[in-house]
C-alpha cells in the first residue's frame, strides 16, 4: 500500500497554485474523512469549508517534517507550518498528529493539536478556522 504524508497532503492543498481544493483532497483523503483539531470534529464537507478558507487567506507557505512514523494503517507525526498571509503577516504552528489511514493509502481520520509559535491572537484558530 502506497500512502501520504502530512508535507505532501497540505502542499498539495495549501501551497500549489493551479489544483483545485476537490483534486488536492480526493489524492490525500478518503470520502469518510474525520478530523478533530484541538478537541473541534469536523467531518469531510466541513475539512473542506477550512481549506478554502485557508487558501483564501494564505498567499505560499511550508511544512516541515520534524518527527514522523508510520506503522501499518497508523501515521504519527510532528510539523511545523510556516505561512504568509495574504495580508502579509506571518504564522507559524507546531502541529502533533495521530492518524489513520484507509485501505487505498489516503487519510480516514487525523486528530491533531496545534501550538501556535508566532502570529497573532486571532492565528491561535488557524487550524480550524472556516
Amino acid at each position: 500500500m502506497s500512502t501520504t504524508d502530512i508535507r505532501t497532503a497540505l502542499t498539495d492543498l495549501l501551497f500549489t497554485p493551479g489544483l483545485s481544493l476537490d483534486e488536492a483532497a480526493d489524492r490525500h483523503f478518503a470520502p469518510d474523512y474525520r478530523q478533530r483539531t484541538d478537541g473541534e470534529w469536523a467531518d469531510r464537507p466541513q475539512f473542506l469549508a477550512h481549506i478554502a478558507h485557508l487558501r483564501d487567506v494564505v498567499a505560499h507557505g511550508s511544512v516541515q517534517v520534524d518527527d514522523e512514523l508510520v506503522q501499518g494503517d497508523r501515521y504519527a507525526d510532528r510539523h511545523t507550518v510556516d505561512v504568509t498571509k495574504k495580508d502579509g503577516s506571518t504564522v507559524r504552528m507546531e502541529v502533533y498528529v495521530f492518524a489513520e489511514f484507509a485501505p487505498d493509502g489516503r487519510f480516514r481520520r487525523i486528530e491533531e493539536t496545534t501550538l501556535l509559535l508566532q502570529g497573532g491572537a486571532d492565528d491561535r484558530t488557524l487550524g480550524s478556522a472556516r
